[in-house]
């Protein structure tokens, strides 16, 4: 069995679950402790970072790295296509989406977190030693969120100047392109990229950023996302998400 280790809430392993999911392999998401996870990384794979697929005796650690194993060892439902030129295309706009994922998190987290618990009670899970004991766990996490990701109002305002440039970007590719998928005529690496960075922005149903129980957020949040949910790349996003994430592993892991 394929196991998928991860964080529930991150964007990138969203992106390795539907990579997964598209390409219509079983496989387990298992969640590891947040700070644990990077001992366990450096041991399996020599990187920090999730998530990381265990697929027989292979590690394979990064999304991007794992949508390129997938497509040699499983060439059936391919994420990249055969063409030179739509590769190349893809594997640049996947390389944009990643670099948005870190503005999206850093300006996401920055709005959430000094009015809401949600992200860390997800992060937490529902059970084990962080949950048992989450008077403790929970202001540690936090803490450790806003270090690790520099929360900073300096580097939070950066962030969200990259962000509105790199969306300006993916908008103009989205047109360009007849607004059906960013590249050829068919799902594939580039859309599950950039859908998987932008999901935090858009409180998509059936995503970890669904807000199921009507959390309150910040005015600028839902001014941003209300703005996304104006241009092409939101509607977009929206639609992928409700006709093309067939999800078959539930994204809270075990």
């Amino acid at each position: 069995m394929r196991t998928l280790y991860q964080f529930p809430l991150s964007h990138y392993c969203e992106k390795a679950r539907w990579l997964l999911d598209h390409k219509e392999l079983d496989f387990i998401a298992h969640n590891l402790m947040p700070g644990v996870h990077r001992a366990f990384s450096q041991l399996k794979t020599g990187q920090n970072t999730l998530p990381i697929l265990k697929d027989g005796e292979r590690w394979i650690a990064d999304s991007t790295q794992i949508a390129l194993y997938l497509d040699e060892i499983y060439p059936e439902h391919a994420l990249l296509r055969s063409d030179q030129n739509l590769r190349e295309k893809t594997l640049e706009i996947n390389l944009l989406a990643n670099e948005l994922g870190l503005h999206v998190r850093r300006w996401g987290l920055a709005l959430t977190l000094p009015i809401s618990d949600e992200p860390i009670e997800i992060m937490i899970g529902e059970k084990g030693y962080l949950r048992r004991f989450e008077k403790i766990s929970k202001p540690i996490l936090k803490t450790l969120i806003i270090k690790n990701y520099q929360l900073d109002a300096e580097k939070v305002a950066t962030s969200k100047n990259t962000m509105d440039a790199i969306i300006a970007e993916l908008n103009q590719t989205l047109i360009e392109n007849h607004c059906r998928y960013l590249v050829g005529d068919r799902l594939g690496l580039a859309d599950i990229a950039v859908c998987s960075m932008l999901a935090p922005l858009l409180e998509l149903e059936g995503t970890p950023w669904e807000n199921e129980n009507h959390e309150v957020q910040s005015d600028e949040f839902l001014h941003y996302k209300n703005e996304l949910l104006n241009l092409p790349l939101g509607q977009y996003v929206q639609r992928i998400y409700m006709t093309e994430r067939n999800a078959r592993v539930d994204w809270r892991g075990v």
